[in-house]
């Protein structure tokens, strides 16, 4: 008899992805989403979220990371002996609290996937696990409904400090950098104009820009987010204060400064290699 699994929230971008991903594994999906409709080859479609997790193995939630603590303390009392409640929500100190104060009968599995709906497969795509009860036990679940996939094992608060730069930063900047494009009245003329570097960075702004608003929302209302995105605006302040007042070898050591800083731990001119192999594939 297979598995059986349900997908909360199986209607959004990754809750498709995960239908998608959990049928081509022989599980028997069932699907629940409140606001959007669930659509899927063999996906049993489910109008209450109670019913849909009575009988499943496990449940994924793939719900809004603000609304994932409440679901959490509704669903896990209702659920049967034994399952397993896994979350993917991309901050996790709240979530992580919540699944700790379930009840003992409720597995919990906390991870969070670091790459979005289109990817194609799991082989090599990285997961990073939150050990909430029993740390090796859930790695090992983990690894199991994603195999293939790359795992690192880090804390809450850390989790949640790390990916303010790794997410959150990257999403701030880039999502300032499509507003100031999308003004853009001559869009036609950047376009000839612009080389390598503006080519990347514009597709990898509206490549963000077709999340959801509420992900992204909750990507940079990460709190700590706030350290990161205030050292940001100070260097930025510093740089063009140092600028228009002519303070030329000021800029020029900040800018090796950080050359330096990146030597030791990444070579720099593989790095560029790689950019020129991207813009070959952008340009395709």
């Amino acid at each position: 008899m297979n598995k059986t699994i349900t997908v909360i929230g199986a209607g959004g971008q990754m809750g498709q992805w995960c239908t998608k991903y959990f049928a081509s594994k022989n599980f028997e999906v069932t699907g629940y989403d409140s606001e959007n409709k669930v659509t899927g080859k063999d996906i049993i479609v489910s109008d209450s979220l109670v019913g849909a997790i009575l009988k499943a193995d496990y449940v994924i939630l793939c719900t809004p990371t603000r609304r994932t603590p409440e679901i959490i303390r509704l669903i896990a009392k209702e659920m049967k002996r034994g399952t397993y409640l896994i979350d993917i929500s991309s901050e996790k100190s709240k979530v992580a609290s919540s699944l700790s104060k379930m009840p003992v009968k409720i597995n919990p599995i906390c991870i969070h996937p670091m790459f979005g709906p289109g990817a194609k497969t799991i082989i090599g795509q990285n997961i990073i696990s939150i050990p909430i009860k029993d740390a090796k036990k859930e790695l090992i679940v983990a690894k199991s409904l994603f195999e293939g996939a790359n795992f690192v094992t880090i804390d809450a608060i850390e989790h949640d400090k790390k990916i303010a730069v790794i997410l959150g930063l990257t999403h701030l900047i880039n999502l300032v950098f499509a507003k100031i494009i999308s003004k853009d009245e001559k869009t036609h003329l950047t376009e000839k104009m612009s080389g390598t570097t503006f080519r990347v960075q514009k597709t990898l702004a509206e490549s963000i820009m077709t999340e959801s608003p509420e992900l992204i929302e909750t990507i940079i209302a990460n709190p700590e987010i706030r350290r990161v995105a205030e050292e940001l605006w100070k260097d930025v302040g510093r740089l063009l204060t140092a600028v228009q007042e002519s303070k030329t070898e000021e800029v020029i050591n900040y800018i090796k400064e950080c050359q330096e800083n990146l030597a030791k731990h990444t070579d720099t001119n593989e790095s560029y290699k790689r950019l020129t192999k991207m813009i070959k594939a952008v340009e395709k």
